[in-house]
């Protein structure tokens, strides 16, 4: 894949189960196979950050690139939510919610990530391992 600024890239923490369960969620609903996806360990996320200019992620952090800008915390989960197929789709009244809500809200699941789903492995299909970076 071609690291052009019309890609659509989720960046998750790769060691996380609770991460790892978010990225099956979103394979699973979106609603056209658009999406890529890196860890954020990858030497792609690294190369990734590095030749945008970006400041090196917090493992913490869901991170989005759509449409030429990174997007963080709760706007990137909105966003990715944008994809999703009815019902899921309905995230979207989230946009109602302040931001320095919606981001401590973000943060306080975040820091509970490890204890909220320990360890995950799931083989994707030969279509969707196509679409995950390194």
């Amino acid at each position: 894949m071609s690291r052009n600024t019309t890609s659509k890239i989720l960046f998750y923490d790769g060691d996380c189960g609770f991460c790892n369960k978010s990225v099956q969620f979103v394979l699973k609903y979106e609603n056209r196979s658009e999406i890529y996806f890196s860890a954020l360990q990858s030497d792609f996320a690294r190369d990734f950050f590095q030749q945008h200019g970006l400041p090196v992620p917090d493992m913490s952090t869901f991170y989005f690139w759509s449409e030429g800008k990174m997007h963080k915390q709760s706007t990137a989960a909105l966003i990715v939510g944008e994809h999703f197929r009815f019902p899921f789709n309905l995230i979207q009244v989230g946009w109602l919610v302040p931001r320095f809500i919606r981001d401590a809200l973000y943060r306080f699941v975040a820091k509970r990530r490890h204890q909220l789903s320990k360890g995950f492995c799931v083989l994707p299909t030969a279509d969707q391992k196509a679409r995950f970076l390194n």
